[in-house]
């Protein structure tokens, strides 16, 4: 129980005070999950990314019930899931009470072009922590660009970079995979002609 608490209020937290969407998040989860309770190792994080960013749904739900399963199964899935998003449900319920007031109030909309600009910051950030640590051969780069025109210039959804992404990441493994099959061929074969010379001799 004090275990899915932990989860609980962990994913509260983020979700209690990042602004600025799922993205947004990523920094905050992978710092918590990663260097302050060390739930997952960062390869790990960072697959957990790539797979939330696949599915779909909010990428940091997705990632908050990634992170509890890991930890504690389905008890620990819901209890990280229901503490991202009961922030955003409570404040949302409050926001729609208060909107109209708020609306016309020019200090609340002068805050809220701030917290949009930091929210930039923030998403910003998680792209370039996650290009420092994926994109480090010649192959991802090309990857990451490409998928990016496809998405920013021919607008392109993502759903199909993801996908064509996913299939260009296995072209390099079936090259290897054949390479390997070659190799032990050869290698069967030198070694039949090396019996064979022996039995003659």
């Amino acid at each position: 129980m004090k275990e899915l608490w932990k989860l609980f209020m962990a994913f509260f937290k983020i979700g209690l005070f990042t602004i600025g969407g799922g993205l947004a998040m990523l920094p905050l989860i992978q710092r918590m999950v990663v260097d302050d309770y060390k739930w997952l190792k960062e390869d790990e994080m960072i697959d957990c990314i790539a797979i939330c960013q696949s599915l779909p749904g909010v990428i940091a739900i997705n990632a908050a019930t990634f992170v509890g399963y890991r930890k504690n199964k389905l008890a620990g899935s819901i209890a990280a899931t229901l503490g991202t998003i009961m922030p955003s449900l409570i404040i949302i319920i409050l926001a729609a009470i208060f909107l109209e007031a708020a609306g016309s109030n020019p200090y609340i909309n002068g805050a809220f072009v701030s917290i949009k600009a930091a929210s930039c910051g923030l998403i910003l950030f998680a792209a370039v922590k996650l290009g420092q640590q994926v994109l480090k051969t010649k192959f991802a780069w090309a990857i990451a660009v490409i998928a990016f025109i496809m998405i920013a210039v021919f607008e392109i959804t993502a759903v199909w970079a993801i996908i064509l992404g996913a299939l260009a990441g296995l072209l390099p493994y079936w090259a290897r995979l054949r390479t390997g099959k070659k190799l032990d061929l050869e290698e069967k074969a030198k070694a039949t002609s090396a019996e064979n010379k022996e039995e003659k001799e």
